[in-house]
């Protein structure tokens, strides 16, 4: 009986590590405004759920001291690193939203941002809030847990850490993040563009007028009137990727 108790707590514990260092880095449960018992019950609930699911990928216990210190560490690592890979994925909302805060004249109007845990400016703040609210409302959350689920078939239990593969994969995710920020918030840089080139204008035209009187509530006016037409589109697209990412990841 001794022997079997210390078997699943043998494996509890690589579950454990793995799951635990995920949801410090995933979207939505690294929050600031998420307990901290509240995450750490979730992640001892979800690891001990796992321990018959996953049986068949966790190694038998051993006396070796310093290899079962290795292999703990490496998944506290393999956690780590994958709750990394979804945050960068999170970024291209956050990318997005300093975008608009830019073109809207907001750049200096910021928040304590409780996702990202410093200040924002204040669209960034709005739009990281709604994704996060979109992500949980359409079960994206379950997403998340699969990839760490799956990931025990990519890179399994005791096996050398990939840090070549490891590091490639984290800066694609990074640059697939910019790209698809800068494309959602594309309507932002195209009105900037097209606002400052018209005030620049009418600078010219009538140099008496006082531009700057009249440009930032107009600017703020225009981008808050464009940021409630494009707000749906943008949160819809950045679901479809950070969707289309987790699936990626799980085939």
């Amino acid at each position: 009986m001794q022997e079997l108790l210390f078997a699943e707590i043998y494996k509890f514990a690589f579950i454990f590590l793995r799951i635990g260092g995920a949801l410090m880095l995933m979207p939505g449960y690294s929050s600031s405004y998420v307990n901290m018992r509240f995450r750490l019950s979730i992640a001892l609930m979800v690891s001990v759920i796992l321990i018959p699911f996953l049986n068949d990928y966790l190694p038998e216990p051993t006396s070796n001291t310093a290899e079962n210190i290795r292999m703990l560490l490496l998944e506290t690592m393999y956690g780590i690193c994958l709750g990394t890979m979804m945050q960068f994925m999170y970024f291209a909302v956050n990318l997005c939203g300093n975008f608009v805060g830019q073109s809207s004249g907001f750049a200096n109007a910021q928040m304590f941002d409780p996702t990202s845990q410093n200040q924002s400016i204040v669209t960034e703040t709005f739009l990281s809030i709604i994704a996060v609210t979109v992500l949980f409302a359409a079960d994206l959350h379950h997403l998340m847990l699969s990839a760490v689920i799956d990931s025990y078939e990519v890179w399994p239990v005791g096996g050398i850490f990939p840090t070549d593969d490891m590091s490639k994969f984290l800066t694609t995710t990074m640059n697939k993040s910019f790209i698809i920020g800068f494309k959602i918030g594309s309507p932002f840089i195209a009105f900037t563009l097209i606002f400052y080139t018209g005030m620049g204008l009418l600078s010219r035209l009538m140099p008496q007028l006082n531009i700057f009187f009249l440009s930032l509530p107009l600017q703020i006016y225009l981008g808050l009137g464009l940021l409630f037409i494009t707000c749906p589109v943008m949160i819809m697209w950045f679901c479809h990727y950070y969707e289309d990412g987790l699936m990626q990841f799980i085939r």
